[in-house]
This record gives C-alpha cells, sequence and structure tokens, in this order.
C-alpha cells in the first residue's frame, strides 16, 4: 500500500475515483455501482484546494473532479482519464453496456451525453452560484442564467414528451442526467425549479 500519497492506494488492481459528492462528482460512481466494477473511491476535498495538488493534477490537469485511474486500460497499461464525460464513455466502452450498439442509437447517446455536459452541467452551475451561493447578488447574472436555465429544461421536456431522450435507459445519458443540479429540483422554490416540467425524471 502507497503510504507517502494524499490518497493511499490500498487496491491497486481496482479503479481509481478521484471525487466529491456534488451533482457532477457523483455521476462516474453511479456508473461504477451499475456496471458493477469493483473500484476504490479517494475524497477530494475541494473546499481545501485539495484538486490543485501535484499528486491530483497528475491525473487531472485541470484540478476538476471527478478524475479516475483505470489500471486496465485499453492497452493493459494503466490510464488517467478527466472529465465525467469521458470516463463515462470509457467505462461504458470497456464494458460494452450502456451505449446502445446500434450505431444511429449510439450516436443519438453521445449527442445527448455530450448536450448534458457542455450546457445542463455548466448552465445549471453558473446558476446554482449566482441564484443560492454569490455573496453578491448581481441581477443581470441571476437573469442571465435562470433564463438559461429554463430554455435547457425547456428542451428536455420537449424531448421527454417525444420519448427521444429515454427511448434507451441503458446509456450513460441517465446518469449524467441524474444529478442535473441541487436547485433545480422537485420541490424547489427557485426560479428554474423542475416541478414545472410534468416529464422530467424525479
Amino acid at each position: 500500500m502507497s503510504t507517502d500519497l494524499k490518497w493511499p492506494i490500498e487496491h491497486p488492481d481496482r479503479i481509481q475515483l478521484y471525487s466529491l459528492a456534488t451533482p457532477n462528482g457523483q455521476k462516474v460512481g453511479v456508473a461504477l455501482e451499475e456496471l458493477g466494477l469493483p473500484y476504490e473511491a479517494h475524497k477530494v476535498n475541494i473546499l481545501e484546494g485539495e484538486q490543485f495538488t501535484d499528486e491530483f493534477k497528475a491525473i487531472n490537469p485541470n484540478s476538476k473532479i471527478p478524475a479516475l485511474v483505470d489500471p486496465n486500460g485499453p492497452d493493459g497499461r494503466s490510464l488517467a482519464i478527466f472529465e465525467s464525460g469521458a470516463i463515462l464513455l470509457h467505462l461504458a466502452e470497456k464494458t460494452g453496456k450502456l451505449l446502445p450498439a446500434d450505431p444511429r442509437r449510439r450516436s443519438e447517446c453521445v449527442q445527448w451525453l455530450f448536450f448534458q455536459m457542455a450546457n445542463v452541467g455548466p448552465m445549471f452551475g453558473q446558476f446554482g452560484h449566482f441564484y443560492q451561493f454569490s455573496k453578491e447578488k448581481l441581477p443581470y447574472a441571476i437573469e442571465r442564467y435562470t433564463n438559461e436555465t429554463r430554455r435547457l429544461l425547456g428542451v428536455l421536456e420537449t424531448q421527454l414528451t417525444r420519448g427521444i431522450i429515454w427511448s434507451a435507459m441503458s446509456t450513460p445519458l441517465p446518469i449524467s442526467l441524474r444529478s442535473p443540479g441541487s436547485v433545480a429540483r422537485t420541490g424547489d422554490t427557485t426560479p428554474a425549479t423542475i416541478s414545472n416540467y410534468k416529464n422530467f425524471p424525479r
């Protein structure tokens, strides 16, 4: 066992997950559990700046969670992966699960996965920051990200009504959308609560 590390590794033969229980940080843990892959979890305390340590940046040079090290990469060697979408795709391809085999359905799945990564995650995060956590209340920022969050929820609602997104539930997409944001959930009184969208999964 490695003892000179911030996050000692007890099981080097297992996937090493570096994350925290944030909306984005939970995605990979959910995927690992659903896939039944053995892994060792390491808590990265982003409030204390642990993501900026050299040890963590050796895994993710962008200093963001989650990050993962697969000791059995595609060529049999250890592979470090960052960005939750890239990790989900790696795990899906590694196991042959979650991604549809049909090329058209696979493309559809990947498109909506990237939609979550490029839109839902960042915009919901900005909405949550400026609406709930920012010490200085900036009306322009709150209005901008409230409107964008509502727009994105509307996009999802339309697709759900048409039965498109969840036509293949065994994909990385439901995992990526499972925790879209702590301030956009059922029962919230925020201006972008999903309570206003009847087809959104609870």
